[in-house]
């Protein structure tokens, strides 16, 4: 069953009869399609010239590599996202490392949408290397005004952002705003519990102090956050305790919105 049957019967074809304007190439001004924002939106292609894109692209081909295809296989899982198609969006995805494992998965069309522009040739070089031209789009976005009609995705992910936003009610508004009924957002930071831990133990030691936080801090704001939303439907998820809290997994919510839920 694909994500959202539970809770809405989806009309597939109202988001992919316009998609292929979502695949348009990089550089062109795109507005007035259905399946896209209802917003102007400029589809841009960055360099990695950038110091910011520079160090995630290093990062992600670094010591957070071995951290995105497990990641990817648990969304995929804990949401029956497998075999499924309609649109996905990483919200401050860089590089998009996690969106290439997820578009390898499933037969979602992925959007990158990253205030930084500048890791977006890495990130189409790499889609093409692994096959998903087409399957994959970027476009330079502020979580806090996402450039993106109400309703237009089945599944928002983020990893390693969140905790980044200036006003994260603001940005969580969004993000509901722009789920489809049905859909299903995954944001949060670290890691998936499906990680080995001597993986997770390896990367942090090599982190230092700078990702030490505390979950249940963590956890009281993220919920505050989706009370003050009026998220119905929500689950903070701790992967830690998968592993006997012996290495710091991070922290992740699990937000749904449901048909009867506000557009």
């Amino acid at each position: 069953m694909c994500l959202g049957a539970t809770f809405v019967e989806r009309n597939r074809n109202s988001a992919c009869g316009c998609l292929w304007c979502a695949m348009v190439a990089t550089s062109l001004l795109v507005a007035g399609c259905a399946g896209l924002p209802s917003k102007t939106t400029t589809v841009v292609d960055g360099s990695a010239d950038g110091g910011p894109a520079k160090g995630m692209i290093r990062a992600s081909r670094g010591r957070l590599a071995p951290v995105y295809a497990p990641l990817a296989e648990f969304i995929v899982g804990e949401f029956d996202l497998a075999g499924c198609d309609g649109v996905g969006i990483d919200v401050g995805s860089g590089p998009g490392t996690l969106i290439i494992e997820l578009a390898k998965r499933t037969k979602h069309h992925w959007v990158n949408a990253d205030i930084d522009p500048n890791a977006f040739t890495f990130f189409h070089e790499t889609a093409g290397k692994n096959g998903l031209t087409g399957r994959v789009s970027s476009i330079r976005a502020d979580v806090h005004e996402l450039p993106f009609r109400d309703g237009y995705a089945d599944v928002i992910v983020s990893r390693g952002s969140y905790h980044f936003w200036k006003d994260k009610v603001k940005a969580f508004n969004e993000i509901y705003r722009v789920l489809k009924p049905g859909g299903v957002a995954f944001i949060g930071r670290g890691f998936s519990p499906n990680l080995p831990v001597e993986t997770a133990r390896e990367i942090r030691a090599g982190q230092g102090k700078s990702m030490e936080y505390s979950f249940a801090e963590e956890s009281e704001e993220l919920t505050r956050i989706m009370r003050e939303v009026g998220v119905a439907r929500y689950k903070i998820h701790n992967p830690s305790e998968a592993h006997g809290n012996a290495v710091n997994y991070g922290i992740w919510v699990e937000l749904h919105k449901l048909a009867r839920d506000r557009q």
